[in-house]
């Protein structure tokens, strides 16, 4: 092993070090009491080596979501697919999704960033527009359909922020806003169901077929 194959990997470890601090930190003190000094030493590394792999405090926040994202995932969003049934994609799409807002950790994180957003309107647009980020797959996978002459909607993010709607409502707000328990592996595949049908009952532009 090379010097810069032991440098990449020791910087590698550092970064998840410093991640899986800011984790613990945001979730017992909260965004603003949280410091990149007391991530650091939770970390044990320099506040110069998380300045290094981020930039500010608010960089840092979106790459856990990103990673809690990530590690929510199977495997890739699926991709649209013009040979298969649309209910049968759509489930799937959205069982992804529901996995991600039945992870403690992603729950946690989502509570601080919400407390944050009330003292900080503007910090919370910018919050809400990195947790939409990872969204995009299901309005990529409408607008695939639509171009394809399946769906019909004139403004397919319209359209997958209504199909979002539809599942926090169940899977998300109770749970963040009121402590409600996690939804089990039944009530997750329900709400999958009946948003899918629900949505292709607006949209669907062809026959509904069994899948």
């Amino acid at each position: 092993m090379d010097d810069s194959t032991t440098l990449s990997r020791l910087t590698d470890r550092k970064r998840a070090a410093v991640i899986e601090a800011a984790i613990d930190e945001f979730r017992a003190a909260g965004f603003d009491a949280t410091s990149m000094d007391r991530i650091a030493a939770r970390a044990s590394v320099s506040k110069r080596t998380v300045y290094n792999h981020f930039p500010s405090k608010e960089v840092l926040f979106a790459a856990i979501l990103q990673q809690l994202w990530d590690a929510s995932k199977a495997g890739d969003a699926p991709g649209y697919r013009a040979d298969q049934p649309l209910r049968a994609q759509l489930i799937d799409l959205l069982a992804q999704k529901l996995r991600l807002l039945n992870d403690d950790a992603f729950m946690s994180l989502a509570r601080v960033a919400i407390a944050a957003g009330i003292h900080s309107p503007e910090r919370a647009r910018d919050m809400v527009a990195r947790i939409g980020e990872r969204e995009e797959g299901l309005t990529v996978w409408i607008r695939a359909a639509t171009a394809d002459g399946r769906l019909d909607t004139p403004d397919p993010a319209f359209a997958a922020q209504q199909l979002h709607g539809l599942v926090k409502g169940f899977a998300f707000w109770p749970q963040v806003t009121m402590g409600q328990p996690p939804l089990s592996a039944a009530e997750q595949r329900q709400i999958a169901e009946s948003s899918a049908d629900m949505f292709l009952a607006r949209y669907a532009s062809e026959p509904r077929t069994p899948g």
